[in-house]
């Protein structure tokens, strides 16, 4: 495998960071080419000076020059914007771009990297959820491989290569249940964020965290799953599996269920879509199964997670739906990460921004970009009221 060059959208974050962590142990495979953040300079900043991509781009124009005067003396270019972050994902130091960044911010620069032939790392779930037909199109025009990151979604990757030709009939997508598994509804109805924020399996950022609580997360892969390879939703079954030591199964016609397994590390998934299609040593715990003892599994459990129904429903209605849907948990997140609201109110936004924002049943990409800013307005009407 030769030495490929990487753009790090989300550098920060929970996945960006992790990412970093690979380049780290893999520093003769691996190069960074180009940073992105959107507010945490400080942190941009360190991670530019130790990996001299040839350009960082921070989101936030008022941290611009704070970033700049920090690199004052180096070769690295640093820019802002989002413009800025399409024209560098397209430039010819890039081979891989690894698309980290939180929600609908990362479709535009995974469209722009995909028009320009890179091979994308996927684990921005919300630009399939959002445009999956647009963006799977497009992937198929330009011949870009699209390889998941999502711990479930690089699961049943990985099965699929010991596939052959036998197309898969059903996915079983684990989910961890989140902090709130075992709660009743009403103890539930009063946590607030900093309850939510206690996975009790994995290390993620707020919004994702957050979204594990209330399974929003299982229902948007459920979405992006639908793209990624191809199914059904009716072809899809969540399970809940608190253990989180199977990252998803994979059942064939003759009722073989192939599963992936391993510790709850994301920085697995991200190797190997950085490798693919090569397995790299990893500097994780492996598994020890007697010491694992028993995994279990249960039905999720949508009356006291509705949000897992409702991405089921917006995909099989189809079009922007999944769209709305999206932009209007990310509104009802932010306003329960601030207190604004309580639980149960971000199902209660998300399905009324459902049945106000008009309904398109193939949209185009303008169609999209104007879907979730009115999903978003939308919401943010509701809550104010």
């Amino acid at each position: 495998m030769g030495k490929r060059r990487i753009a790090l959208l989300g550098s920060t974050g929970s996945i960006g960071t992790q990412t970093l962590d690979v380049v780290r142990q893999h520093p003769d495979l691996f190069e960074v080419a180009l940073l992105v953040a959107n507010n945490s300079s400080a942190r941009l900043v360190e991670q530019a000076k130790e990996f001299r991509p040839a350009a960082v781009v921070i989101g936030n124009p008022e941290k611009f020059r704070e970033v700049s005067e920090a690199l004052q003396g180096t070769s690295i270019a640093v820019l802002s914007g989002m413009e800025a972050v399409c024209e560098r994902v397209c430039a010819p130091d890039v081979d891989v771009v690894l698309a980290a960044m939180v929600g609908f911010s990362g479709l535009r620069p995974t469209l722009a990297a995909i028009a320009a032939g890179k091979t994308i790392a996927l684990a921005n779930k919300e630009t399939l959820v959002a445009a999956g037909s647009i963006v799977m199109k497009a992937a198929r025009e330009h011949q870009v491989p699209i390889l998941p990151v999502d711990s479930e979604h690089s699961a049943i990757f990985q099965c699929l290569q010991g596939a052959g030709n036998n197309r898969l009939c059903k996915i079983h997508l684990t989910a961890s249940g989140g902090p709130f598994r075992t709660w009743p509804r009403e103890r539930i109805a009063a946590a607030v964020a900093a309850d939510a924020l206690k996975h009790p399996n994995w290390d993620m950022g707020a919004k994702i965290t957050i979204d594990s609580a209330t399974m929003m997360n299982k229902g948007l892969e459920v979405i992006e799953a639908t793209w990624l390879f191809d199914v059904a939703p009716a072809d899809i079954k969540v399970v809940v599996h608190p253990q989180s030591i199977i990252h998803s199964m994979v059942e064939f016609a003759d009722g073989a269920v192939l599963a992936q397994m391993g510790h709850p590390d994301m920085r697995q998934p991200i190797q190997y879509a950085l490798g693919y299609p090569d397995r790299l040593t990893l500097n994780n715990k492996k598994l020890d199964f007697a010491a694992l003892g028993t995994m279990t599994f249960e039905e999720p459990d949508l009356t006291r997670f509705p949000c897992l129904g409702l991405a089921f429903e917006a995909i099989s209605k189809g079009g922007n739906m999944p769209c709305i849907l999206n932009a209007a948990n990310e509104e009802a997140v932010a306003a329960y990460l601030r207190s604004a609201i309580g639980f149960y109110d971000i199902p209660d936004l998300i399905a009324d921004c459902m049945e106000r924002v008009p309904f398109l049943p193939s949209p185009t990409v303008d169609d999209i970009f104007d879907t979730h800013t009115a999903a978003r307005q939308t919401a943010a009407q509701i809550l104010c009221r």
